[in-house]
């Protein structure tokens, strides 16, 4: 299997990555951390529903820093995934299908994971001005008051990623 890909990650793609497996994304992931998920949540909670443009996607577990002069977007390194984890399995039933981050995550992350098809990815932890790098774009598009914790929509190329937990619910991490 190739290890380079494109975004939104297909469902035949996602059933063919196996833990441990080194791969390239490109195209457009969503960053979110913790006030933003709280967010999603609650319009979750509201509307029944993730907004449309998350539906199938992928979110980063970053913040990213101000950009560099010349570049699109400042360091951007993975956060804590676990953080996460109180919010993440209604975004996954709601269909979000891709989450970056580092680390370990929940027992119950994993088996919603399991459930609903879906992956976990992380990314090289203490390498935010590398990765920032692979953003070719950025803009915020939603939560812009929580600055740093904003959503931004960002197009990146080949940007490096290991499978942490397929659809089978295998896990790179001892439980």
């Amino acid at each position: 299997m190739k290890n380079k890909f494109n975004l939104p990650l297909s469902q035949n793609i996602i059933n063919a990555l196996k833990i441990g497996q080194q791969i390239l994304l490109s195209g457009t992931i969503y960053t979110a951390r913790d006030q933003a998920h709280l967010r999603l949540v609650n319009i979750v909670k509201k509307n029944g529903s993730i907004p449309g443009f998350l539906k199938g996607q992928a979110i980063y577990y970053c913040g990213p820093t101000k950009a560099f002069k010349g570049s699109p977007i400042g360091s951007c390194g993975p956060t804590t995934s676990a953080r996460m984890d109180i919010f993440a399995p209604i975004l996954i039933k709601k269909g979000l299908k891709v989450m970056i981050g580092k680390g370990r995550r929940s027992l119950l992350v994993k088996e919603e994971i399991k459930k609903q098809k879906g992956i976990y990815l992380i990314a090289p932890a203490g390498c935010g001005a590398l990765l920032s790098k692979k953003v070719k774009k950025s803009k915020i598009v939603c939560f812009k008051d929580l600055g740093a914790e904003a959503i931004h929509k960002i197009e990146v190329e080949d940007f490096p990623v290991i499978v942490a937990i397929d659809v089978k619910g295998k896990s790179v991490f001892k439980q």
